[in-house]
């Protein structure tokens, strides 16, 4: 290719660049196009993720806790535990601990889990027998549910949703509880309560100088459902001014765990006895046993050794059908028809064929009993049998 045709066609590159920076920009347009990935592992891990960052956001300290015997070593005062996980694992002890560590000042969020059983008089939930609080379902109540009204609600216009009335505020927060629960303050402590058109779904009571506060479902604070309603608001309004403790999946402490945490020094002491015990018993006592030569075994030890292996895994039993099993075999040849007799008249012709005595007979085609026989027996039946079957 020589100068001119490069040129030329670089010549034609360049007009063709040209028209497509004039066209091109006209004829394409920009457009935002979000794609929605769904949530986050950690966030799939943790229901409450999005209530951990909205806390945090408003400055306050947010930590999580596995069990709540983590919470027994914080200080009352300034704290809020927001106990959102199972407890039907709790003990008596665990909860009693709870609650004492509440009446030193600190605020304990709890949700209510078990209905009240009338017939036993008690629900079964730990905490919520000790404080006097009940649940019931919002289908059994009496038209004259003694949910408390609330202040200054003329008419209930959105009664499917949970208003909470605070003072010198004109309108209430909106929360979306569950209405088909609803709570009862059995021993009238309640000061502050939260109301849907005809159940109770929040509690606050005092406990010594702390504060406990129950919910009927612990879902609004959930990822998908803080942003609703005043959900987010209403966590905020609980927590405020103290430090959060977060325990939403109980881990119940097992004996390995409590050994470790409280018996470390014992655990590694017996670990230790356990490896010299190991290691003195797998000392020699002696030089190891050269191995036999086969040239010097005989037919002797060979049959002794089957036998060995034959009652090792088959047992006394199969030993002893073996050896009855082929006295019949050698009978039936010798009187035709000798399977279908019945046993006495069987021992009557072995003793004819064999010359034995009939106690001879019965002893060694007696069957073996369940239990295992002593060495001595065993060998003395075996004998017998024997004896039988080389008379055969």
């Amino acid at each position: 290719m020589n100068r001119r045709q490069i040129l030329l066609l670089g010549a034609v590159l360049a007009l063709a660049l040209g028209l497509l920076a004039v066209f091109l920009p006209g004829r394409l347009s920009s457009y935002r196009e979000e794609i929605k990935l769904g949530p986050s592992p950690e966030a799939r891990r943790n229901p409450y993720l999005a209530a951990e960052t909205f806390l945090r956001q408003r400055g306050l300290q947010v930590r999580r806790a596995d069990s709540p015997s983590e919470v027994e070593r914080l200080p009352s005062a300034g704290q809020t535990l927001l106990l959102l996980a199972d407890r039907r694992d709790m003990t008596p002890r665990q909860a009693e601990r709870l609650l004492d560590w509440t009446a030193k000042g600190g605020h304990l969020l709890l949700i209510a889990e078990r209905l009240w059983d009338e017939d036993a008089g008690q629900s079964g939930d730990l905490l919520l027998d000790r404080l006097g609080i009940q649940q019931y379902l919002a289908e059994d109540l009496d038209d004259e549910v003694d949910a408390e009204p609330a202040e200054g609600a003329e008419e209930d216009r959105y009664p499917q949703l949970t208003k909470l009335y605070l003072e010198n505020e004109t309108a209430p927060a909106y929360l979306d509880f569950d209405t088909r629960f609803h709570l009862h303050d059995a021993g009238n402590r309640a000061h502050a309560w939260a109301n849907s058109g005809r159940a109770t779904h929040m509690l606050q009571l005092y406990h010594g100088e702390g504060l406990v506060t129950v919910l009927s479902d612990p879902w609004l604070w959930q990822n998908r459902n803080i942003a609703d309603y005043d959900h987010a608001w209403l966590l905020w309004y609980l927590t405020q001014d103290s430090s959060v403790t977060l325990l939403h999946r109980a881990e119940r402490d097992s004996l390995p765990r409590l050994l470790a945490r409280h018996f470390p020094e014992a655990l590694a002491a017996l670990a230790l006895l356990l490896i010299l015990a190991l290691w003195a018993a797998g000392q020699r006592r002696g030089p190891l046993l050269a191995p036999l030569d086969r040239a010097r075994r005989q037919l002797e030890e060979h049959l002794r050794g089957s036998a060995d292996f034959l009652l090792r895994h088959g047992g006394q039993a199969a030993l002893i059908q073996t050896l009855q099993r082929d006295i019949q075999r050698r009978a039936r040849r010798r009187h035709p028809g000798f399977e279908r007799l019945d046993v006495a008249s069987q021992w009557q012709v072995l003793g004819r064929l064999t010359r034995l005595p009939t106690s001879t007979i019965g002893q060694a085609m007696r069957p073996l009993p369940a239990q295992r026989l002593p060495a001595a027996e065993f060998t003395r039946q075996v004998a017998h049998l024997q004896t039988l079957r080389n008379a055969l």
